[in-house]
C-alpha cells in the first residue's frame, strides 16, 4: 500500500469520466481538488458521501475547488449513479483500481467476517499546484465532507 505523506506530489493520473471524457489531474492545476474514494455506486454509504459532497458543492466552489469521486465501477454505473443523485460533479472509473492504490485507498478490508482487499473509503485534498494538502484514509461518509471542508478553508 502506498503511503503518501502531506506536502508530497498528488500522483498524476488519467481516468475516463462518467461522460465518456478523460480526466487528467494535470488538466486541473491551479484549482484545488478534492479527490474522494469509494467502493461501489448507489450503495447505502457511498451514497450518502456522494450526497454530502453534492450538498456542500457550493462551499467548495466557492474555495476554488471541485470534487471528483474515484470508484472501480465502469462509466456506465457512473452515468446511472451520477443522474439518479443529481450529482454535480464527475465520477472516475478507476477499474483496475491503480490510482486507487496509487493514493493509498486500496487495502484489506472484512466484509461479512471475510477478508477481502478493495476500496478503503478515504479523500485527499490537492492544492494549486498538486501538492497534497490533506489525507482522510479510512473515513465515515460524513466525516468524509466535514473534514475536506475543513481542509479547503
Amino acid at each position: 500500500m502506498t503511503i503518501l505523506k502531506i506536502g508530497d506530489p498528488a500522483p498524476d493520473f488519467a481516468l475516463p469520466g462518467d461522460n465518456g471524457e478523460t480526466v487528467r489531474l494535470a488538466d486541473l492545476a491551479g484549482r484545488r481538488v478534492v479527490l474522494y474514494f469509494y467502493p461501489k455506486d448507489d450503495t447505502p454509504g457511498c451514497t450518502a458521501q456522494a450526497c454530502g459532497f453534492r450538498d456542500a458543492y457550493l462551499q467548495i466552489e466557492e474555495r476554488n475547488a471541485i470534487v471528483l469521486g474515484i470508484s472501480p465501477d465502469g462509466v456506465k454505473s457512473h452515468t446511472r449513479f451520477k443522474t439518479k443523485f443529481d450529482l454535480p460533479f464527475r465520477l472516475l472509473a478507476d477499474e483496475d483500481h491503480a490510482v486507487t492504490e496509487a493514493y493509498g485507498a486500496w487495502g484489506e478490508k472484512s466484509m461479512y467476517g471475510k477478508k477481502v482487499m478493495g476500496v478503503v473509503r478515504s479523500h485527499v485534498v490537492i492544492d494549486e499546484n498538486g501538492k497534497l494538502a490533506d489525507i482522510q484514509i479510512k473515513v465515515s461518509p460524513s466525516e468524509s465532507v466535514k473534514r475536506a471542508l475543513q481542509a479547503l478553508k
